[in-house]
């Protein structure tokens, strides 16, 4: 993989901001020529810096105004329960976001329902029912916030290193 430049910063920092950004409006926000900034996105887009473009969703608008974190502790600690339990989650319509844990949750799982009785039915039919889990926890989403992801890790902060 090719070290990244102050140029492909710049690319992919703009296009988190709007990846709807014509490929001409995105060469001259990061000063290139349209087809320079078309190879390096292409080239950024191949070794898998961008993983793909989405559309942000307003799930309020959809009439899924309750949004909720579950945490989901496994019985047991096994492959097939993992693989098993994992496949059903990301499977599941209200999941929006599926994370693979260490520590006390194995799972936490990012979902959307219409209301109470929706995340209510979907907990007992979806996630306590399956064999493979010993404990949910919810929790309500009152809001949230997507970050973009740092395009330049010498620019975060560092911690001082134990002696």
């Amino acid at each position: 993989m090719t070290p990244l430049d102050r140029i492909d910063r710049a690319i992919l920092t703009a296009l988190q901001k709007d990846a709807r950004l014509s490929n001409k409006e995105l060469a001259a926000q990061v000063g290139l020529a349209p087809s320079t900034c078309l190879t390096r996105v292409k080239k950024l887009e191949s070794e898998g810096f961008i993983k793909g473009y989405r559309a942000e969703l307003d799930p309020g608008a959809l009439g899924l105004g309750l949004q909720a974190l579950i945490s989901v502790q496994l019985r047991l600690h096994v492959d097939h329960a993992f693989g098993s339990i994992g496949d059903h989650l990301r499977s599941l319509p209200e999941t929006v976001a599926v994370y693979c844990l260490g520590g006390s949750t194995d799972f936490l799982v990012h979902v959307v329902c219409r209301d109470t009785e929706h995340l209510r039915r979907l907990t007992i039919l979806s996630f306590t029912n399956r064999p493979e889990v010993s404990r949910i926890e919810t929790s309500l989403v009152f809001s949230y916030t997507k970050l973009p992801v740092p395009v330049d890790p010498e620019a975060m902060v560092a911690l001082p290193r134990p002696r």
